[in-house]
């Protein structure tokens, strides 16, 4: 029973190609969450998924590829926010509010004015697996050979900046680079989560199997492993669940992802609120009989 509802979906083509993009989705969101989550980056991904819909318009209305179009207001976005941040008083949080909505209002704009009203907002914000096509994969799959080669590269500069900013630039590493590199890292991430969970559900995507991890582990590396593995379950039981009950396979998939969450943060050997309790108590229970 339980291998017949595994193998089922495999018979459809688009369910084939939907796991096999969850598969590295789960590798390459882990990846780069790991660093946004060291760095307390988490909302930048908020950020920038909700910047992407200007340039998805004018891509559309250019009539060129819309990653392409989505990855330059991603980037975009994050630069505006860094300026803001730099050149004056106004703390990151304020700057990243202010940035996500405008770059939203001005997607909408460009929208109704470009006449692109032929772009699919419902699977652009939460998902469609059914519209995954066999270019959607492959480009998943280039994305993540690239970031994880580079993160093998460049991991001893990347760890040292994500826990050290102001020792890595006095040692002269070029932390502006690292920066502009980071952000391209989570639009590129973003550009690749549209078609399964949407542009408004994929902050929970770079972050859900990152922060579970953090509870779970101490190490870096450990955290990517960890997450990887989570994120890919997380996908592909959320696939399963969007195609038996007929469900938005972006909103199945971040269920899981906080279900996960729920678990780490409830259980974690280390961490978890029940662990804490369980040590408070024998501690309490040692005082006493002393």
């Amino acid at each position: 029973m339980l291998l017949h509802w595994l193998i089922e979906p495999l018979g459809f083509e688009f369910m084939r190609q939907a796991l096999v993009l969850g598969f590295f989705l789960g590798i390459l969101s882990a990846v780069v969450g790991s660093y946004l989550i060291l760095q307390q980056m988490g909302m930048m991904a908020g950020c920038i998924s909700h910047a992407v819909l200007p340039g998805i318009s004018l891509a559309f209305f250019l009539n060129i590829n819309l990653s392409i179009g989505a990855f330059v207001a991603g980037v975009l976005s994050a630069l505006v926010v860094m300026i803001i941040e730099s050149r004056s008083r106004i703390k990151i949080d304020a700057a990243m509010a202010l940035t996500l909505s405008t770059f939203l209002a001005l997607g909408v704009i460009l929208i109704t004015v470009l006449g692109t009203n032929q772009v699919d907002l419902t699977s652009l914000l939460f998902g469609d697996i059914l519209g995954i096509t066999s270019a959607d994969v492959w480009q998943t799959v280039i994305i993540t050979g690239v970031i994880l080669l580079l993160t093998k590269l460049f991991y001893k500069e990347l760890e040292f900046y994500t826990f050290d900013p102001l020792g890595a630039k006095a040692c002269g590493l070029p932390v502006n680079l690292l920066y502009l590199g980071l952000i391209s890292a989570i639009t590129i991430t973003i550009v690749a989560s549209m078609q399964t969970v949407g542009v408004l559900l994929v902050m929970s995507l770079l972050v859900g199997p990152a922060i579970t991890a953090y509870l779970l582990v101490k190490e870096l590396h450990q955290m990517m492993i960890v997450g990887s593995i989570l994120g890919i379950i997380s996908i592909i039981t959320g696939m399963y669940l969007s195609y038996y009950f007929d469900l938005p396979s972006g909103a199945a998939i971040v269920l899981i992802i906080c279900g996960f969450f729920l678990l780490g943060f409830f259980f974690s050997p280390s961490q978890g609120l029940f662990s804490s309790l369980l040590t408070k108590k024998r501690l309490l229970n040692r005082q006493q009989k002393k």
